[in-house]
């Protein structure tokens, strides 16, 4: 992969931060945005700013065209069977509550996940063991960090009524054996579902050849606007959700006493749309398919390769998840010991201000598992397609010079 034809379509890599180009390393959180993007969202606001979906001029018509375009390209870019089983929602936390909240999941019912999921697939199922007696029940990782289908299998019985799970979690990277869980669940009675923000930007994705059930992204994980996501679900499973957030273009008609919802995926997105964020969003799937998700997945295995060969024997530093860097995708999260005193966020700062590399630190929003091992934070550097070899070691460099200053 060129990444030097690449790195031009994104403005941001040209602007200098006190003197020097930055170094991206947090895509995991949320990643740049290409001309292609901004000028496909440029022109909604510019040419034809209006609502779609309600009025029957020149330029709603353009909007709702524009809008089922984007449809079509998710549809295809996850594998579903037809454009209706994709649903816009504002990122994957949304998608995976309306699930949560419209799945008629009963006192008792079970819930299986991972034990490294993000809030977003661990706080509903609190919500809702509150509310109406939901259990919920984790699969902890193996001893080597990797997904533990013996003890999954042990767990499943008849009241599992879902298993929920992050397929590449963004703690670690590591994916989960999908194919062979969906299975095991679906032999069980159980519906699956898959957080996919960390693993539909990064790798091909097949839904259709999954047979998940539901399968959540964030746009903005993939090189698209914020506050952009969808939810694939399978169309007699989106049939049967109760709506989630109800109002105008959810509904064919109404009375006072009366409501008739319209069909998936309409009763499911309530309200004026983010017209210009589903536009940019096409554009976005445009773009990465154009570079290719196998590409970019063998690009992100390779810096992570130079980046942990660089730092696997850095004194008091530990990589968190499997140790091989091909089993973990574009993410390298480790933990650093501190004799000296500092932490996490001390890396993250002196790496920002020194080099202008950005990297994430904290719990990445996994804060359960941080909690059960007795963690306080670490340190994550994530890559992406606009990424390249020498930022890579130059990242190595710099880390070595950071952590120096605090062992």
């Amino acid at each position: 992969m060129d990444t030097q034809k690449i790195r031009p379509d994104f403005p941001v890599l040209s602007k200098k931060w006190n003197g020097k180009y930055p170094i991206y390393f947090d895509n995991a959180c949320m990643t740049l945005k290409p001309r292609q993007v901004i000028a496909a969202m440029d022109e909604y606001y510019t040419e034809y700013p209006v609502c779609g979906g309600r009025s029957l001029h020149k330029m709603a018509k353009m909007v709702d065209e524009k809008v089922a375009g984007s449809r079509e390209k998710f549809q295809k870019f996850l594998g579903a069977k037809r454009h209706e089983e994709i649903v816009f929602t504002r990122n994957t936390t949304e998608g995976l509550n309306l699930v949560a909240n419209s799945l008629d999941l009963k006192k008792g019912d079970i819930v299986l996940t991972t034990d490294r999921e993000h809030n977003s697939n661990l706080i509903p199922w609190q919500m809702l063991n509150g509310k109406k007696g939901i259990n919920h029940v984790v699969v902890h990782s193996a001893p080597d960090n990797t997904f533990d289908i013996e003890k999954f299998e042990s767990l499943m019985n008849k009241n599992v009524r879902l298993v929920s799970m992050v397929h590449t979690a963004n703690l670690d990277g590591y994916t989960i054996p999908a194919k062979e869980i969906i299975k095991i669940a679906h032999d069980h009675g159980a519906l699956v579902m898959l957080d996919g923000a960390q693993s539909a930007p990064h790798k091909p994705v097949d839904v259709h050849a999954l047979d998940v059930d539901f399968f959540a992204l964030s746009v903005h994980k993939m090189l698209g606007p914020t506050g952009m996501g969808v939810l694939y679900g399978k169309y007699h499973l989106l049939e049967e959700l109760a709506p989630f957030i109800v109002g105008g273009d959810t509904v064919s008609d109404s009375t006072y006493e009366y409501t008739k919802f319209l069909p998936p995926p309409e009763k499911f997105e309530a309200g004026l749309q983010n017209y210009a964020g589903i536009i940019g969003s096409g554009a976005a799937v445009d773009y990465v398919e154009k570079v290719g998700r196998p590409e970019i997945e063998k690009h992100e295995e390779k810096l992570n390769t130079i980046i942990t060969d660089g730092i696997k024997d850095i004194p008091g530093l530990k990589i968190i998840g499997p140790q091989e860097p091909g089993s973990r995708g574009g993410i390298i999260s480790f933990t650093v010991e501190f004799p000296k005193g500092g932490d996490a966020h001390d890396i993250a700062i002196v790496l920002d201000e020194t080099a202008n590399i950005a990297v994430r630190s904290g719990a990445f929003c996994v804060h359960s598992w941080f909690n059960y091992r007795k963690c306080e934070a670490a340190v994550r550097a994530s890559l992406y397609l606009y990424n390249t070899e020498d930022e890579a070691r130059k990242f190595v460099d710099a880390l070595g010079k950071t952590i120096g200053l605090f062992t």
